[in-house]
């Protein structure tokens, strides 16, 4: 408990540093939000940094953010409004438990083609933030809009998500309409956040990958 405060306290005072009140009131509060979701053993550190790192790119665009918001069951990491306008991000920190070691790979693949489908449908955006040194291997189709996704994309998007998570098990209905609209690359050691397309990440990330991605 007290690293992460310790953590947390350093990065905030980093964050504020230069800022208007009104934006460092905002990382105050939710840095203080985030130290009592830890106290209920509820989130971890790495992951707590990267949003409100995040978070501080939104406020700084105008936008009300809220931390570990529920959604009909669901938790997401950040939900951000501006007049009638909504966001949600989810930040993939490429963490893969042990019980994956073998089949990393497809895992993290599947991990994100379910929180696109499962999340997106809560806000008129949806974006992923993650650090610099982690490349996410986003699914092709679901960077597209929902009208060019063909019946077999679907299936197959379907069948990866399917293979761990079941309870319940992504719809046929969440994934024609899912679609991620931005990546935020999050560099916490300079409280820096770029944003950037889906379709410009890909690209210049695609040839690391082998095999093909759905």
């Amino acid at each position: 408990m007290q690293e992460f405060e310790r953590d947390l306290e350093v990065l905030a005072k980093r964050l504020c540093q230069g800022e208007e009140e009104s934006v460092s009131k905002e990382i105050v509060r939710l840095k203080d939000y985030l130290k009592v979701l830890h106290s209920k053993n509820l989130v971890k550190i790495n992951h707590s940094v990267m949003e409100i790192v995040c978070a501080k790119y939104l406020v700084l665009a105008g936008y009300k953010v809220d931390l570990e918001k529920s959604l009909n069951g669901l938790s997401c990491d950040i939900y951000a409004s501006k007049g009638l306008g909504t966001v949600i991000i989810e930040v993939e920190t490429g963490f893969v438990p042990p019980d994956h070691a073998l089949d990393p790979s497809t895992y993290i693949r599947a991990r994100i083609a379910s929180k696109i489908t499962r999340y997106s449908h809560f806000a008129e955006k949806f974006g992923l933030a993650v650090p610099p040194h982690y490349i996410m291997p986003i699914p092709k189709v679901l960077i597209q809009p929902p009208r060019y996704r063909s019946g077999e994309e679907i299936m197959a998007i379907k069948a990866l998500c399917d293979l761990y998570y079941s309870s319940p098990p992504v719809s046929l209905d969440e994934i024609k309409n899912a679609r991620i609209h931005t990546v935020y690359i999050l560099d916490v050691d300079n409280g820096i956040v770029k944003e950037t397309e889906p379709i410009t990440y890909i690209e210049k990330t695609e040839h690391l990958f082998s095999g093909n991605r759905v």
